[in-house]
């Protein structure tokens, strides 16, 4: 059987999916590769492959000296440079081919939460908005290989796609993976609330405010006990400095 070209679209798709898996875990029998390839037609292993040519694009895996595979396409080099800084572009588009290949519209993706929704613009806003939520979370999750930077925590359900830069401070990069970090909800909600940051050198840092709370066990346990600690990082899209910083600075209570 003659081999076909893979399409844009299918490319589009394939980058999607890179995002969406932890590198190293990256296989034929993986079952969110078995899950995709079987929406675009394609063997697990051709799309497993396809995702190793991303892996040669991406320079935090080069370097970790994780490379990825050492062929790839000119189509492949076309697609990651133009989405690779346009994410919010990305995950709507690709999203929508999913739904397309499926025979589907964007709004009846299971996977993501579509219930309630307005009329008219309101809910297109809406389906962009969710959209862009399911697919940072996924990218961010995805990436520290479902565990919480900080305490290791690999429990799903307790996991949050922190943003580091706060979505309402930066528009533009709102879905940008870079720009976030896994973290269980309790460390979400004090990173949120400046209580505790991760420096631009990958170090956890606990504010002077949980000085009062010294004796107290518990806040030994969730928080004194992280500082100075490095965070584990991800595989891919490490936290850009510029919002590490920036969270550090301006809302980081020292």
């Amino acid at each position: 059987m003659v081999k076909k070209n893979w399409t844009r679209e299918e490319t589009i798709i394939a980058f999607n999916v890179y995002c969406k898996v932890p590198f190293k875990s990256s296989s034929k029998s993986n079952s969110t590769v078995i899950k995709y390839a079987n929406i675009i037609g394609r063997s697990p292993s051709a799309l497993n492959m396809k995702i190793g040519n991303f892996g040669r694009l991406d320079p935090e895996l080069k370097k970790q000296g994780v490379v990825g595979l050492v062929n790839g396409s000119k189509l492949e080099e076309e697609v990651w440079n133009e989405f690779n800084e346009n994410w919010e572009k990305l995950a709507f588009e690709s999203e929508e081919l999913i739904a397309k290949f499926q025979n589907k519209e964007i709004g009846e993706i299971e996977e993501i939460n579509f219930e309630k929704f307005p009329e008219g613009k309101d809910r297109e806003t809406t389906i962009k908005a969710r959209v862009n939520q399911y697919f940072f979370r996924t990218a961010i999750l995805s990436s520290y290989s479902l565990k919480c930077c900080i305490t290791g925590l690999s429990i799903p359900d307790l996991l949050v796609a922190s943003h580091i830069k706060p979505w309402s401070k930066d528009k533009e990069n709102r879905i940008n993976p870079r720009n976030g970090l896994c973290l269980n909800s309790i460390h979400d909600k004090a990173f949120d609330k400046g209580y505790i940051t991760v420096t631009p050198d990958f170090k956890v840092k606990v504010s002077d405010y949980f000085n009062h709370y010294s004796k107290d066990k518990p806040v030994n346990d969730f928080f004194l006990k992280y500082d100075n600690k490095n965070i584990i990082k991800p595989e891919k899209f490490v936290p850009a400095q510029e919002f590490l910083d920036y969270h550090y600075q301006n809302i980081f209570i020292k």
